[in-house]
């Protein structure tokens, strides 16, 4: 399907709401026409034929299936077994625990935080933007499975993640604020990216449920409701997990199990913020082509429904996991065109990128940037 003008309209729309509410901070912006995206390159403006890009030189095919069950695709059966089987795997260390020794119950739990990670980033996420399932109902309650096997509510992460695509991992504002709650940026310094160590282990505590919340009340439409559900939920398989213990006969007080989980638990959520961290870690938070670092790593998209292609997606949230490669395939030039950041390892391991940019040198290069563009400007 071919983009229409008001697809661009949307992105400019978005641009200038974060403008408006000083999300792109003193730096300038640049909007996007219906018919061309101009361009910021080293301090250059120039809306020249070769950096521009007409409205239907991007084409979104969106799947269609005749299933009654699946919304979009019969594929989607794999990430929603792959949600299943992560809630079968949580249960299946809580009735092992008693029985089997500790160094398999650790390597297990070490496994059940990789899975977290794997969950939030592939199957929770994809689930966000393109539902599983015709049925409302049925997309609730898979919603509820999420819940438990993740221990978070998957309607909250909704909330969160949302507020994630309007601003892109944006650069604080002049009172210090990000409209994305996640951004890299929003607990830096000196217009930098937050340190890795902190975002990390510090980004499971920051969440403002009161905000959230807030959010979810706005859209009227459940969600509040349901994420409260989903809170409850897992809220009360962890009650039930710390009371029982599934022993014979049956014992109470499972604190030795509760003392094992947690931390596989927080090191899982832990594991997906380091994913996000280096998802964005060397993107452009000012050009919307350029607002993931991408990794094509195959086996890694295979296992993260293809998240990877993350640049892609914060392009075109809306794109299907399984025209993830078709789509990068149609941008590939002006990808190349614009710089868009990729790394050659998982985002888990982007620390690891042989060209990883320094966190001093980022900052001084989008100053340089910005400030020969704003000099060229004033020549004119």
């Amino acid at each position: 399907m071919k983009i229409s003008k008001s697809g661009f309209d949307a992105v400019q729309q978005e641009q200038e709401s974060r403008i408006a509410r000083g999300g792109l901070g003193s730096r300038p912006s640049l909007l996007l026409s219906p018919c061309q995206i101009p361009i910021i390159r080293q301090g250059t403006w120039s809306p020249k034929p070769n950096r521009t890009m007409a409205a239907d030189a991007i084409r979104i095919e969106r799947p269609t299936t005749n299933s009654k069950l699946f919304a979009h695709t019969r594929w989607d059966a794999v990430p929603a077994a792959a949600g299943l089987f992560h809630l079968a795997y949580l249960l299946g260390l809580y009735f092992l625990f008693p029985h089997a020794p500790l160094w398999v119950m650790l390597i297990l739990g070490f496994v059940y935080s990789l899975m977290v990670n794997a969950n939030i980033n592939g199957v929770g996420h994809n689930f966000i933007h393109n539902p599983f399932f015709r049925s409302q109902l049925l997309n609730r309650l898979f919603g509820i499975t999420q819940s438990i096997a993740c221990c978070f509510s998957q309607t909250m992460y909704d909330g969160v993640h949302m507020q994630h695509h309007k601003g892109n991992s944006d650069r604080q504002d002049e009172k210090g604020d990000t409209i994305d709650w996640l951004s890299i940026y929003r607990h830096g310094h000196d217009g930098e990216a937050e340190n890795p160590w902190s975002y990390v282990f510090l980004g499971f505590f920051r969440d403002d449920v009161g905000a959230i919340r807030k959010d979810l009340r706005k859209r009227k439409n459940g969600d509040e409701f349901w994420g409260n559900i989903e809170l409850a939920a897992f809220a009360t398989t962890l009650l039930v997990m710390a009371i029982i213990v599934p022993s014979n006969p049956i014992h109470f007080i499972n604190w030795r199990f509760m003392l094992y989980f947690l931390p596989f638990w927080y090191l899982g959520h832990c594991f997906s913020y380091l994913n996000g961290y280096y998802r964005h870690y060397g993107a452009n938070p000012d050009k919307p082509i350029a607002w993931g670092v991408s990794s094509y790593g195959r086996i890694y998209n295979w296992l993260f429904f293809y998240n990877g292609y993350h640049a892609e997606h914060h392009f075109r949230p809306k794109v299907h996991w399984t025209k993830m490669e078709k789509f990068r395939r149609s941008i590939e030039d002006l990808q190349k065109q614009e710089g868009v950041r990729t790394i050659k390892r998982a985002h888990m391991l982007g620390f690891l990128d042989p060209d990883l940019p320094k966190r001093r040198q980022t900052s001084a290069r989008e100053d340089a940037r910005v400030a020969g563009f704003v000099s060229s400007a004033r020549s004119k």
